[in-house]
C-alpha cells in the first residue's frame, strides 16, 4: 500500500490548538461504517449510544511532563524529550541540539542537574541522570504538547492534557479519545448500565512519528509498554468492545494475538488486519499520513473513512489532540 492513499487536505485553522471549553462540549461523529451513515452529534450524546452490553475499555495512562530545557556545558541550547525511564536514572529520550551527541557528551537541566549521554537506541538517546528522573521530570519538565500544538504549554494544559481517570505515568502524549470524558459523562455511561474496564498503554513519543518511504509496508512502529488486569479480560467476555482510543484497541489486539496480557506492542494495524476483540472505536480524528489514520482505515474501512474524514473538514470539525471525536461502528 501506498502511504499517499492515506493523505488528505485539511485547513490548518481546523487543527484544534485549545481544548474545548468543556469536555463533554466537543463534538462528535457517529459512523456506522457498515452502512457509511454519519450522525453529527455532540458529545454529550454519547451515553445515550452504549448500554449493557457493552464494555468500554479505557487506557488510564498517565502523561508525564517529559520535555526538559536543557544547555551543554559549553553553553549552547538544548531540549531533551524523555520518551521512557528504563529506572530511576536512567531514560531514553529524544534530542534537539546544535549537532548530534556523542557518548560522554554531558547537558545541564536547571542549575544542578546533570545528565550524559550513554549511547544511541535507534532513534533515541540514552541519557544518565544525576538524580532521580521523576524528581527532575515534576520540578523542570514540561507538558509535552504534540508538535502541531503551537503555543507554549499553559495551566490549563497539565490538568486538560490529561484525562480525568489518568493514574499511572508513564506516557509522554495523551490517550486523546479520553480527553472528552469528564465525571459526570462516566456516571451518565454507568446508569446506561455499561462496563467500564481499564488497561494501561504508556504512549511514547512514536505517536507522532511521520510515516518514512513511500510504502506502508516499510514503516516499523516503536513498542510501546502496555498491562491489561485480568479484571479487564472477565470483563469484556461476552461483551460489545468499545475501545476508547487507538492505544486500547492496540493493547487488546496484542493481547489476543500473543496471549500476553502485559509486555510491549509494536502492533502496527492497517488494512487488512483482522479485528479479534474490538467491535466499536471512540477516536479523534488523526494527521494525514499517520499511522493512526491507517488503523482507522482498517477498522472501518478506506471509503468510510475516506467519506466521513471529507464530512468532517465540510463541517468544521476541529482536529487532532484537542479536537472532536468519532464513534465508530466496525465494518
Amino acid at each position: 500500500m501506498l502511504v499517499s492513499e492515506f493523505d488528505y487536505e485539511l485547513p490548518g485553522e481546523l487543527i484544534a490548538q485549545h481544548p474545548a471549553a468543556e469536555r463533554a462540549a466537543s463534538r462528535l461523529l457517529h459512523l456506522d461504517a457498515r452502512s457509511g451513515a454519519l450522525r453529527d452529534l455532540r458529545f454529550s450524546d454519547f451515553p445515550g449510544l452504549v448500554d449493557e452490553r457493552d464494555c468500554l475499555v479505557l487506557n488510564d495512562t498517565r502523561v508525564i511532563k517529559a520535555r526538559l530545557a536543557a544547555r551543554k556545558t559549553s553553553g549552547g541550547k538544548a531540549e531533551i524529550f524523555v520518551e521512557r525511564a528504563l529506572d530511576a536514572r536512567h531514560a531514553l529520550a529524544l534530542m534537539r541540539a546544535g549537532h548530534s551527541p556523542k557518548p560522554g557528551a554531558e547537558f545541564i537541566v536547571g542549575e544542578d542537574v546533570r545528565v550524559r549521554v550513554e549511547g544511541r537506541a535507534e532513534d533515541l538517546y540514552k541519557l544518565e541522570f544525576s538524580q532521580d528522573i521523576d524528581g527532575v521530570l515534576e520540578r523542570h519538565g514540561a507538558v509535552p504538547l504534540p508538535p502541531y500544538i503551537t503555543h507554549r504549554p499553559e495551566a490549563q494544559d497539565s490538568e486538560r492534557y490529561q484525562t480525568v481517570y489518568a493514574a499511572r505515568p508513564g506516557a509522554v502524549a495523551a490517550p486523546t479519545a479520553g480527553l472528552h470524558f469528564d465525571e459526570s459523562t462516566l456516571a451518565e455511561i454507568r446508569k446506561k448500565k455499561a462496563t467500564l474496564a481499564k488497561l494501561t498503554l504508556h504512549v511514547g513519543a512514536g505517536t507522532f512519528q511521520p510515516v518514512r518511504g513511500e510504502t506502508v509496508e516499510e514503516h516499523r512502529m516503536h513498542s510501546e509498554r502496555y498491562s491489561i488486569p485480568a479484571s479487564t479480560i472477565e470483563a469484556i467476555a461476552g461483551k460489545r468492545v468499545l475501545a476508547v482510543g487507538t492505544t486500547s484497541l492496540r493493547a487488546l489486539e496484542t493481547w489476543k494475538l500473543t496471549g500476553k496480557a502485559e509486555g510491549e506492542s509494536d502492533l502496527f494495524v492497517t488494512p487488512g488486519f483482522r479485528f479479534q476483540v474490538v467491535e466499536r472505536l471512540l477516536t479523534n480524528f488523526h494527521l494525514p499520513r499517520s499511522t493512526l489514520l491507517m488503523l482507522v482505515c482498517a477498522f472501518a474501512g478506506m471509503e468510510a473513512t475516506r467519506k466521513a474524514y471529507a464530512h468532517a473538514v465540510a463541517q468544521r470539525y476541529r482536529f487532532f489532540s484537542y479536537g472532536d471525536a468519532m464513534l465508530i461502528e466496525r465494518g
